[in-house]
This record gives structure tokens, C-alpha cells and sequence, in this order.
């Protein structure tokens, strides 16, 4: 669940730091945590930091930072982990199982930041130990949103979205006045395809489609905001969070990435929040909710900028988008078939076997000839994600 709204006073050093365990310190969620901590070593204490596969890293950052547990996913690495930490006094672990345990340690919050639905067995771990949880992990939502939300009331856990997108929403949504909002708009860059011609989608490379204009984003995402299935996980993340049927919410396309997302409510006001497109500042209000802290980066300058821009978003050319709201409309498993044969097709095209083009076609074949079905708990959620990626 969301939290409460509060007030409170600009934030200040305190005795006792905010702990806070980070899984997925290596990506670039991770790494705008860190550039957060960094700049409030008096706010902040990292607790646990993990990482799937980049040892070397996650060494670093230990050395660094200091947490009492680093945990390497693959536990191929776990040698390496352990010499490198030898001496620091820092615990390191290994393998699923240990990340799961770093999630539920004691800890004041646990920035969830491991792409894709291989987090949401950990974010699961968190909920279950009632922690308040920053969720940067949208594909937890999408696979297993009404598990996850009903875990939530029933552990006490907290989520403060961290998507740039629904962190606008969480700071302008008016608790007091839910009845009255009309609707959601979320904004999209469009990504680096939005102006190419449709006849040349089919020909771009991995290499164009990471290349993200505004933002800078592991690859995986990347790649989901070039096919606009991005914004498409975000309508079904927001369905979860702010608890709104489908035809509240919707979705425009704003290149210079400004305006992260609107609330429009009955009275014809619209809010929305604007800021420069760094990922640091929605983590920054994760992070020290309900206060908010300074941070080092570029200001919005709208007499600079001159111009922001709006249009449509273009469902024939990006059918991803159109595909994830009928995933939301039919709801039940369907988002799960959606998201399953999405992570297989975006590592298929990054890995050159298919074209970019083929990743809608490859979720479209995997939504038909599936039909939407309840689902029971969060094993039956592995199983049918893991029959998906084998069909797809």
C-alpha cells in the first residue's frame, strides 16, 4: 500500500542514519542511489547491497559504502566476493536465497531495483517483513500486481514508487480528493525511434535502440521505451499502486521529457510535476519521504528550454502500448503472458537473433493463444511465466 500523506519539516542530519538495502546496486537505479547516499552520508547508512552478476562492482561499492551484507546472486562469483571483501568486516553471501534474506533483514527501507520479474521473489521477501519499499522493479506489479498489493495489507508493508512516471503521480495525487480525480496521465519520451520511419523499425540495431534521448537506463528498459512497452508496464504499475480502473488512465507522448506525469481532477485542475529527467530525484523522494533533501543536479530551466511539446502516442506504429492495455483489460494472467514473452523477446533482439519489430509480434503470438485465467499464489506465478518463456 501507499503511504499516508504527512507533513514534515526539510530534512536534517539525524543520530540515527536511515538504513537502507539496496537490491540491484549495480544497475542504474542502484547507481542513482548511491549518487543519493553519496550526498547524505548523514541521512542515509546502506544496510545490504546485491547484484546478480557484476562482482567486481559490488565490491566496489562495499569497499565504499560499507554495508554489513553484500550478496552476489550467481554463486559462481561467490569466491571472488569473498576474497575481495576479506578484511572489511563485510558479510558476503551468495545465490537466490541469500538476496531473498537481505530483502526481509531488519532495515528502514530497501530500494527494489532488480530489473525484470527475477525481483519479485525478493521484493516479495521485503513485503512480507512489513518494510517500507521504494519500487523501481515495475515488472513485479505487472506479473503479480494484486498478489503484491494483497501482501501488502496484509504484512503492513509500504511502496513508494520510484518509476519516474509514478513518482510524479505519488507527490500531486491528493489523498483527501481520490474521489475527484478524473484521470491519470502518464508522459513518454517516445524514445529514439519516435520521428524514424515506420518502413526502417524493422532495421534498427540493439546498439540504436539502447540509446535512450533523455534518460540514462540499463539496457533492458531502453529497449522497452524504443518499443513503448515501457509506458505500456507503467499504465498496468499504476492500475496497482493508485488503485484506478483502465479508462483513468492514459498515456501522452512529450519528447523533452519535462512533465513526468499529470492528475486531472473534476474541478479541470490538472497537476503535474516537472523536473529535469534524472533518475536521482524520484530515488531522493523515496528515500526521505515524507521530507524531502537537497541534491546536486542540473535545474529546470523552462525560459531555456523554450518549448515542450505533446502529441498522441501512435498504437499502429508502437503496438506494444496497445498490447499492454489489453493486457490490463482482460487483467488476471494476462499481464503475466504479456511481460513473460516481452523479457524473452527484448533478450532475443538484444542478442541480434530477431528483429526489432519482432518483439510486439512475439508478445502478440504469446497473448493469443493464451486465455486469462486467476492466478492462485506466487508459485503458480513462476510456473506460468516459466512455460511462457519457453513458448515464446
Amino acid at each position: 500500500m501507499l503511504p499516508a500523506r504527512q507533513s514534515a519539516p526539510y530534512a536534517t542530519p539525524s543520530e540515527a542514519p536511515k538504513r537502507v538495502t539496496i537490491l540491484g546496486a549495480t544497475g542504474s537505479v542502484g547507481q542513482a542511489t548511491f549518487r543519493v547516499l553519496a550526498a547524505h552520508p548523514g541521512h542515509f547508512a546502506c544496510e545490504a547491497i546485491t547484484a546478480q552478476e557484476n562482482v567486481d562492482r559490488l565490491i566496489d561499492l562495499a569497499r565504499q559504502y560499507r554495508p554489513k551484507l553484500a550478496v552476489i546472486g550467481n554463486t559462481a562469483h561467490y569466491a571472488v566476493l569473498r576474497e575481495g571483501l576479506a578484511g572489511t568486516g563485510i558479510e558476503a553471501a551468495a545465490g537466490a536465497e541469500a538476496i531473498c534474506e537481505a530483502a526481509a533483514n531488519p532495515t528502514d527501507i530497501v530500494m527494489a531495483a532488480i530489473v525484470g520479474l527475477a525481483g519479485l521473489r525478493a521484493v516479495m521477501c521485503a513485503v512480507e517483513a512489513g518494510h517500507t519499499i521504494a519500487l523501481a522493479n515495475k515488472e513485479t506489479l505487472v506479473g503479480a500486481g494484486d498478489l503484491m498489493m494483497q501482501a501488502c495489507k496484509t504484512h503492513g508493508a509500504t511502496l513508494i514508487p520510484v518509476d519516474s512516471e509514478h513518482s510524479a503521480i505519488f507527490q500531486v495525487l491528493e489523498p483527501h480528493n481520490r474521489e475527484q480525480v478524473e484521470k491519470i496521465t502518464l508522459t513518454a519520451s517516445g524514445g529514439p525511434f519516435l520521428n524514424l520511419p515506420a518502413e526502417m523499425l524493422a532495421n534498427v540495431t540493439p546498439k540504436q535502440a539502447v540509446a535512450h534521448p533523455n534518460w540514462s537506463m540499463g539496457a533492458k528498459i531502453s529497449v522497452d521505451s524504443a518499443t513503448m512497452m515501457n509506458k505500456g508496464l507503467e499504465l498496468i504499475e499504476a492500475h496497482h499502486l493508485f488503485a484506478l480502473l483502465p479508462d483513468k488512465l492514459d498515456v501522452v507522448v512529450h519528447p523533452e521529457s519535462i512533465i513526468h506525469s499529470l492528475v486531472h481532477y473534476a474541478d479541470g485542475s490538472v497537476l503535474a510535476q516537472l523536473g529535469m529527467p534524472d533518475m536521482a530525484t524520484p530515488v531522493a523522494c523515496a528515500l526521505a519521504w515524507p521530507r524531502r533533501i537537497a541534491l546536486e543536479i542540473p535545474r529546470l530551466d523552462l525560459a531555456a528550454i523554450g518549448a515542450l511539446h505533446f502529441s498522441a502516442p501512435d498504437e499502429q506504429r508502437f503496438p506494444c502500448l496497445r498490447l499492454a492495455r489489453d493486457a490490463l483489460q482482460q487483467g488476471g494472467s494476462m499481464p503475466l503472458v504479456l511481460n513473460a514473452a516481452n523479457e524473452v523477446a527484448v533478450a532475443r533482439f538484444l542478442a541480434g537473433e530477431i528483429g526489432f519489430t519482432a518483439i510486439a509480434e512475439t508478445v502478440e503470438s504469446a497473448m493469443s493463444r493464451h486465455k486469462s485465467c486467476k492466478i492462485a499464489g506466487l508459485e503458480a506465478v513462476f510456473a506460468l511465466d516459466s512455460e511462457i518463456r519457453q513458448t515464446s
